[in-house]
């Protein structure tokens, strides 16, 4: 199944998020991690990981990483990485999150920065959980987060954003509709040219708003146990008003 979604975006993707604290996310996953496992973890899977600044954040960090990511050109630029930095024990594999399969279980999975968000069917999600609790060993961690509600309606909404660094710029114009809950993103990505000419290239992508409620059913049903939901980075409770919730839950078997 081939995605279109982050196709441009891949090439500029690092350069339009490059002041994002990859390292001190990667920190907190591991401080999770390390908190609440029963079992010392090794193994780590990267659900969704696009470029793998996040799996190679938690590689320094001394974890054997996978990184699972549906689009083949944000894989090829995490490659290209490995090959700049001799880096040859990161297994990357082009698979779809609904449906993806591993070689054997790992002992913890994060997944971040949105990426189930783009699973705009409940139904999708649920497969996805399902699927993560079937790979992760017995108490193994799972660390995600998502959109809330509150950034759907007041951060999103029918707003537009210009992102822009040396050389590219991302200009991304929403429509959300609330009673579906989706959300779609129509992106034009201008990349500058050797000789100063600027070529564009457009897509839409598209995100699902959930309720705390229903990502907390969809958890439980697929056999997990909720250890907690913070509403940033630091540990701080989840409120009305925080843009992202992050999730650190626990496999049952």
């Amino acid at each position: 199944m081939e995605n279109r979604q982050y196709s441009s975006l891949s090439y500029v993707y690092d350069s339009l998020n490059s002041d994002f604290d990859y390292e001190g996310y990667a920190k907190y996953l591991d401080k999770e991690i390390r908190e609440n496992e029963k079992i010392r973890s090794s193994l780590v899977l990267d659900l969704a990981c696009g470029t793998g600044k996040i799996t190679f954040a938690l590689r320094e960090l001394g974890y054997d990483m996978t990184g699972v990511d549906l689009s083949e050109d944000m894989l090829s630029e995490a490659r290209k990485i490995c090959y700049e930095k001799d880096i040859n024990d990161i297994l990357w594999l082009c698979q779809d999150m609904r449906e993806f399969e591993l070689y054997g279980t790992v002992d913890a999975c994060v997944c971040c920065l949105d990426s189930l968000n783009y699973l705009t069917r409940y139904e999708d999600l649920k497969k996805c959980f399902s699927l993560v609790h079937n790979y992760l060993i017995p108490d193994g961690v799972f660390v995600f987060d998502m959109n809330t509600p509150y950034k759907f309606e007041r951060v999103y909404g029918d707003n537009a954003y210009i992102l822009e660094d040396e050389g590219s710029l991302c200009a991304w114009q929403n429509e959300y509709n609330k009673k579906t809950g989706i959300c779609k993103f129509y992106l034009s990505i201008f990349t500058e040219n050797e000789n100063g000419t600027y070529e564009r290239f457009d897509e839409i992508q598209r995100e699902k708003c959930y309720s705390i409620k229903r990502i907390k059913k969809a958890l439980l049903d697929c056999g997990f146990e909720i250890i907690k939901i913070n509403g940033d980075l630091n540990g701080k409770e989840l409120t009305d008003t925080d843009e992202r919730c992050y999730f650190t839950v626990r496999c049952i078997k």
